[in-house]
């Protein structure tokens, strides 16, 4: 039976660590699968289902980035968190358009780490509202329903973060909304400065939904403000 805050598959090949963070978990109420490599996640993952998943970015055989996205490619919208003792712009680039939906550095807070996770696995669980017409700008239709994104007509396969963030700029397509604002709505308010994670996000949603990414014509830079969804 699921604990209360979600079904967590952990994949660390740190054996110490490992342990450490299953026995915390538990302790908090979470129900936790463990994992030493990506294969084994891979395989657990096709078995049982989960809220979420941990991956270290720095583990042997296929190692997490390439875990991360052979799990995006099968499961769009599960959440990914990648953990590691990197803590370069590079690193985090690679671990967000792997489809990673967050980015963990070692050493780090339980508090924050496990906050992170309440928040982004309550967004995974939220029930659909019934009455709740699709988004339609331009070419772009979101279904906040059937939490699909199809562009002119054809569906847009997007991670539960570029989910998000498309429907805050779509709920307010022709409004600009700051960085902070949208790091706040996706991460919660511990990350509200951290832009480099909403950064590599738009320019993946650029890559999706735009017909030239280095020239949007829907998702508009606001310099030194934020962005802004164009209303056509």
């Amino acid at each position: 039976m699921t604990l209360e805050n979600g079904a967590v598959l952990l994949a660390e090949d740190n054996t110490s660590l490992r342990r450490t963070l299953c026995n915390t978990l538990a302790a908090l109420d979470f129900d936790v699968a463990a994992a030493s490599t990506g294969e084994e996640a891979l395989s657990r993952l096709r078995l049982t289902s989960y809220d979420l998943v941990l991956l270290d970015i720095n583990m042997p055989g296929i190692g997490g980035v390439e875990t991360c996205r052979r799990i995006r490619k099968i499961y769009t919208r599960l959440p990914i968190f990648m953990l590691t003792v990197r803590n370069s712009e590079d690193d985090k680039v690679h671990a967000l358009e792997s489809g990673a939906d967050d980015y963990i550095t070692k050493p780090f807070r339980m508090g924050e780490l496990t906050a992170r996770m309440r928040s982004a696995i309550r967004r995974y669980r939220a029930p659909k509202a019934n009455s709740e017409e699709p988004l339609r700008v331009g070419e772009i239709a979101l279904d906040r329903l059937r939490q699909t994104v199809t562009r002119a007509g054809t569906e847009v396969h997007l991670t539960s973060r570029e989910f998000t963030v498309l429907q805050l700029l779509m709920e307010n397509a022709g409004a600009p909304l700051a960085h902070a604002q949208l790091v706040s709505g996706l991460w919660g308010p511990q990350a509200s400065e951290n832009r480099e994670y909403l950064r590599v996000l738009m320019n993946n949603l650029r890559k999706k939904i735009e017909d030239n990414p280095a020239k949007p014509e829907y998702l508009l830079t606001e310099i030194h403000f934020g962005y802004r969804f164009c209303k056509k």
